[in-house]
């Protein structure tokens, strides 16, 4: 299992390859998330948000036969277009793999450690939370 938070660009493609190795998993659902629109600044809480993340992680597991995944999230000045986060899933069945991406995804936006500041012609400011993420949670209780 992977779990990291850098500044740096990721390949998505490598990152299926190396959670795709066992010879049980027989589908790998994938999400990568991009900055839309204007340029943003991400900050986290380093160790927090590793924990947090690894937390969400192990509850997917215990709901789904999780055989391996990788969360991907980046942190830094980032621009439109750029990706932000990638959450992949290995599974034996694609149902199972769906689902415990889908909820990586949906626990990301509210439950990991993360704050969103856009830069836009008007100025800089932070990214409420959105109502949208948090009923998108609730329907995994």
């Amino acid at each position: 299992m992977k779990i990291s938070v850098q500044p740096e660009d990721f390949d998505v493609g490598l990152e299926i390859k190396n959670i795709s190795r066992n010879n049980s998993i027989g589908a790998v659902a994938s999400f990568v998330g991009l900055v839309r629109d204007v340029a943003m600044t991400l900050e986290h809480y380093p160790g927090m948000t590793e924990r947090a993340i690894a937390k969400i992680v192990d509850e997917a597991k215990s709901r789904w036969q999780v055989i391996d995944c990788a969360v991907i999230h980046r942190y830094g000045a980032l621009q439109p277009n750029d990706q932000i986060v990638m959450v992949a899933v290995a599974s034996g069945h694609r149902g199972d793999a769906f689902a415990a991406c889908e909820f990586i995804m949906d626990f990301l936006k509210t439950q990991a450690p993360f704050w969103k500041k856009e830069q836009t012609a008007e100025g800089a400011s932070w990214v409420e939370a959105k109502a949208a993420d948090d009923k998108a949670a609730e329907r995994w209780k």
